[in-house]
């Protein structure tokens, strides 16, 4: 039982696996990109507005961009891109990004939209 317990601080602590959880459940827009996953998305840039959705997140391998577009939610580009003058948080020096879709499962996403 220590165990369980020690074994959940950690993941609360060296994850975003908390924070990423709170922020499902607090938003219903919000979602976690399929190629990711609530232990290593990281929100970059939050939305100041009416709603709290990730703007700009990233995880170990790649950027995402939340495009609020049904048809593609979001862009992905790996980190190790060659774009040239890329910068994270401006999606139109993406020279390289990828179209994501919504996963229907609870490590991808909230699903279903």
């Amino acid at each position: 039982m220590l165990a369980t317990g020690a074994l959940l601080v950690a993941l609360m602590a060296w994850t975003p696996l908390f924070s990423n959880l709170m922020m499902l459940a607090m938003e219903r827009e919000n979602f976690i990109p399929a190629e990711s996953s609530v232990f290593s998305f990281e929100p970059v840039e939050v939305n100041q507005g009416s709603s709290n959705t990730w703007i700009y997140g990233q995880d170990r391998q790649h950027y995402f961009h939340f495009s609020y577009e049904p048809a593609v939610p979001y862009l992905f580009i790996l980190k190790s891109n060659t774009c040239p003058g890329f910068d994270r948080l401006n999606v139109k020096t993406w020279c390289s990004a990828k179209p994501g879709a919504r996963d229907q499962g609870f490590a991808g996403t909230r699903g279903g939209h």
